[in-house]
């Protein structure tokens, strides 16, 4: 219980954030098929009670080729796309309409001691989407299959007002009359850039991006993509990195990819600090910057627990306010994670780095150096030489870092006199 408590507590500037927030998922088919995809229904109804304006697009592309080989029928893609020929048609409005209808039917439960009770959904659907055809590349034919022309902005903002949730097929309208089948990771792109969206949720069977090593990549820029794609070649994961780029670069916050095979992925990476997938943002989701007035109280909670076990020399709010602008911050999703201060030492070309203090769950990601780096730029910025440090607990640290063992009468005067021979710190030094 108090496990659940403390993460409620934490989520719960991520529920202000999200609410009346607008975020476009993509499901692709395999998503809808997997043993995973009611756990992810409750996972939507819950963003929708939480007062997120959900527009859901759906894939179809396993069942389309469940029912092309049912009659006997051969798939056939060009660059990746599916050529979608008159009887290749009737097998996608099959597969299309069924899902809609399955995925409608399970948003609608309202069953007893489950997620879904008292939900009370409305899901809406319809001729959304205006398509034109691919036409003729490179010689091929594609037929009926299309590409996204235009999303009617109006009319789903209109069905998001309502409180409905919004649900996109991959088919697409043209004003003749015609169907087109569509990619449903440029459905949902397209929709997320016309209507301005806060994100773009992609799910992909991987918990996200992969690096070479099978590792999670947790945050990229839209200009570091490139090589990502270049990397993984043609596969879907490469689709979904470019989808998610392609999104931040026509103005969406925010892409992220997560896993449809993962249990709660959607909610981990919507509702925690680290998330549990991938994110391509515009802005940094990370950043060392100057502290503001505003930090006060995130660099109380960050450097209490130091100064009570001994290691910081103790301050309080007011000598935080009084000495904010000497303070630099590494700042993660609206908390501080680290700091350090730089003071100028009166009536000398000398400085003091002062305050490093580093999240313990953020240890190990390289951001004390980062600290300080910008704490010795700054220093060089104002004419320092030297820089001091005392501290009782970090001294190996500091040396591997191009600190040498100091000393009191090596401190300029003004910062001599007021040594603490009672904490009986170590002094170290560097020249700048």
């Amino acid at each position: 219980m108090p496990e659940y408590v403390n993460w409620l507590r934490h989520a719960s500037p991520y529920i202000n954030a999200h609410r009346d927030c607008t975020f476009v998922v993509m499901l692709p088919g395999d998503g809808v098929e997997h043993p995973n995809f009611g756990n992810i229904v409750h996972d939507l109804v819950l963003l929708h009670s939480l007062g997120v304006r959900l527009v859901l697009v759906h894939g179809s592309r396993p069942q389309i080729e469940a029912r092309l080989a049912a009659r006997g029928l051969t798939p056939h893609y060009h660059h990746g796309l599916r050529i979608t020929d008159a009887a290749t048609l009737e097998c996608v409005i099959d597969a299309v309409g069924q899902l809609r209808i399955a995925i409608e039917a399970r948003l609608s439960m309202d069953m007893a001691s489950s997620p879904m009770q008292g939900s009370r959904l409305r899901v809406a659907s319809g001729n959304l989407v205006t398509a034109r055809p691919i036409g003729v590349l490179e010689g091929v034919d594609y037929h009926h299959t299309g590409e996204v022309r235009r999303v009617d902005r109006k009319g789903i903002n209109r069905l998001l007002d309502e409180r409905s949730i919004v649900l996109l097929s991959p088919l697409g309208y043209s004003p003749t009359g015609e169907t087109f089948n569509l990619a449903c990771e440029d459905v949902a792109t397209r929709a997320a850039i016309d209507l301005g969206a806060d994100k773009l949720l992609l799910f992909g069977a991987d918990l996200g991006l992969l690096d070479e090593n099978g590792k999670l990549v947790r945050e990229l820029r839209p200009q570091q993509v490139p090589a990502h794609l270049q990397r993984l070649g043609s596969n879907y994961q490469a689709e979904l990195l470019d989808a998610a780029a392609e999104a931040c670069r026509g103005g969406v916050g925010r892409s992220h990819i997560v896993s449809y095979a993962e249990d709660g992925a959607l909610l981990t990476e919507l509702f925690t600090r680290d998330g549990g997938g991938t994110l391509v943002a515009q802005e940094q989701f990370e950043r060392v910057r100057e502290a503001a007035i505003e930090d006060v109280g995130g660099l109380l909670d960050l450097i209490s627990p130091l100064e009570e076990q001994g290691i910081l020399v103790r301050r309080s709010r007011e000598v935080l306010e009084r000495e904010i602008e000497q303070f630099s911050v590494v700042e993660r999703e609206g908390m501080i994670i680290a700091c350090a201060a730089l003071y100028q030492i009166a009536d000398s070309d000398a400085g003091e780095l002062a305050c490093l203090a580093v999240n313990p769950e953020y240890r190990h990601g390289k951001r004390g150096d980062e600290l300080l780096e910008r704490i010795e730029a700054r220093a060089r910025a104002q004419g320092l030489k030297t820089l001091f440090v005392l501290t009782t607990r970090t001294a190996h640290w500091f040396r591997e870092r191009g600190f040498v063992p100091s000393s009191v009468e090596r401190l300029p005067s003004a910062r001599a006199s007021l040594y603490n021979y009672q904490r009986n710190s170590k002094i170290f030094e560097k020249a700048l």
